[in-house]
């Protein structure tokens, strides 16, 4: 027979995130887009996980997927007292970081061999030199926006950081109030991760972004894919939006955002693990009802799920849960954003700006109120705001910072809810974000340059 009637077997990779639902969301959502591409696929998920949340959606993953091979990658013992932070998602980044040689068995023992391993941005100083020695490609997906790749593939260049950052290839200076205080400390666990991950990342066979061009196109197709930025990163392929899959959904959805008006409901919600006090949350709730809109707003008040103790009474108090109950909805479980920020009802979201809900509204074309807490999310709150998708208030700074009163959040709500040109612009954004994924859209040309990559022509 001919080489060129040879049936070629798909290719097959294996997934390692990290830690974390803002990390593990965009892997399930990857790893769906290459099993409708034909891949196989290997889930590497590590044990055990931090928060319930991580264990149900993983388990709801495996059960939708049963042709998926499913792995558990055992950690070494870890004492967290050595390490400088005290964030239990932070210090799993840094226990399966130090468990990487465990995962050299898991590798060799795939059948059949593995064509790549794609490995978490906050992973890869760990693991890229374990796949060289083993001559197996790795890919890094990369979690955040592409202005936040900048900024790390910039950070191993600076010497210390001054009032503004000025990275190559980017228009508008980066001010030091965008960088979380704990980075500006090297000393810290992240900072050290950060800028070993932004050193090494050069060494991976190419950085998969979650986003597309016509929504980051200065970043992408100015800064990051002509080398100005930094020489020597490998191909940058945007691969998004990777949009929410069938198997996220909740098990009913919210049947009260069917009996509201199109567009009348504000969601708030700051993300898995964001926890906010109890005085902050009570000047929300104050904001909430001085805009007059009706709201679904989800309440945290603890970083890991497995913390929550305290009751939605406990927390609000009995009295503004009776007081809002024509108009608002509070809770205080998981609910399926996805499926909330595609309801006809919901025409805006508060939002803390990580990259997953920043991706899920431009996908729903839902203006946003950016009200970054920390992390990557003053960055990604910019991109928000200089695309049209939303309006950000930069003089309430990180959460926490300052407590903002329940007064300036109305008025803001207020604003995002009544701007047609604000709407509108949104809407373009979701036309842009269909685009992306259909054919011959920025996402379809990033995967296609994956294939091509682990199915060399014969």
């Amino acid at each position: 027979m001919s080489n060129s009637s040879k049936t070629l077997s798909p290719p097959h990779i294996a997934l390692l995130p990290s830690s974390g639902m803002g990390h593990l969301t965009p892997f399930l959502r990857l790893a769906s887009s290459l099993l409708n591409q034909n891949y196989q696929l290997t889930f590497i998920t590590t044990y055990p996980t931090v928060s319930h949340s991580e264990t149900q959606l993983i388990s709801k993953f495996l059960s939708t997927y049963p042709q998926v091979t499913s792995k558990q990658f055992h950690l070494l013992p870890f004492d967290p007292s050595i390490a400088k932070s005290n964030d239990p998602f932070f210090l799993q980044f840094e226990a399966i970081r130090r468990s990487a040689s465990l995962l050299i068995p898991l590798l060799t023992s795939s059948v059949p061999p593995l064509s790549a391993l794609v490995t978490d941005i906050t992973l890869c100083s760990a693991f890229l030199p374990i796949t060289s020695d083993l001559h197996l490609p790795n890919f890094i997906l990369f979690t955040s926006s592409a202005k936040m790749l900048c900024l790390l593939a910039y950070f191993p260049s600076l010497v210390e950081v001054s009032e503004e950052v000025h990275i190559p290839g980017l228009s508008k200076k980066i001010p030091k109030s965008w960088i979380p205080s704990i980075l500006l400390d090297f000393t810290t666990l992240f900072a050290t991760q950060f800028f070993e991950n932004g050193k090494m990342m050069k060494e991976s066979n190419g950085i998969l972004v979650n986003t597309f061009e016509s929504f980051e196109p200065e970043s992408l197709a100015g800064a990051l894919s002509e080398g100005k930025v930094v020489n020597g990163l490998p191909p940058i392929i945007p691969i998004g939006p990777l949009v929410p899959c069938e198997f996220e959904r909740g098990s009913s959805p919210l049947s009260w955002l069917d009996d509201q008006p199109d567009s009348s409901v504000v969601y708030v919600s700051f993300g898995s693990r964001t926890a906010m006090s109890k005085e902050q949350i009570s000047e929300l709730g104050i904001g909430l009802v001085r805009s007059g809109c009706r709201f679904v707003w989800v309440v945290k008040n603890k970083k890991v799920d497995k913390e929550e103790e305290e009751g939605l009474e406990e927390v609000l108090g009995v009295e503004f849960i009776e007081k809002v109950k024509e108009k608002g909805l509070a809770l205080k479980t998981w609910v399926d954003q996805g499926e909330v920020l595609s309801h006809k009802s919901v025409g805006g979201f508060v939002s803390h700006c990580g990259w997953n809900s920043v991706s899920e509204a431009a996908w729903n074309g839902v203006p946003m109120l950016a009200w970054p807490q920390g992390g990557d999310q003053k960055i990604n709150a910019e991109v928000v705001r200089k695309s049209g998708l939303g309006i950000w208030n930069e003089s309430w700074g990180w959460g926490g910072e300052v407590v903002v009163k329940g007064e300036e959040i109305g008025e803001k709500i207020k604003e995002l809810m009544g701007s047609e040109g604000l709407r509108l612009q949104a809407g373009k954004v979701r036309e842009e974000a269909r685009k992306a994924v259909g054919v011959g859209g920025s996402s379809e040309a990033g995967f296609f340059r994956l294939r091509k990559f682990l199915e060399p022509s014969e």
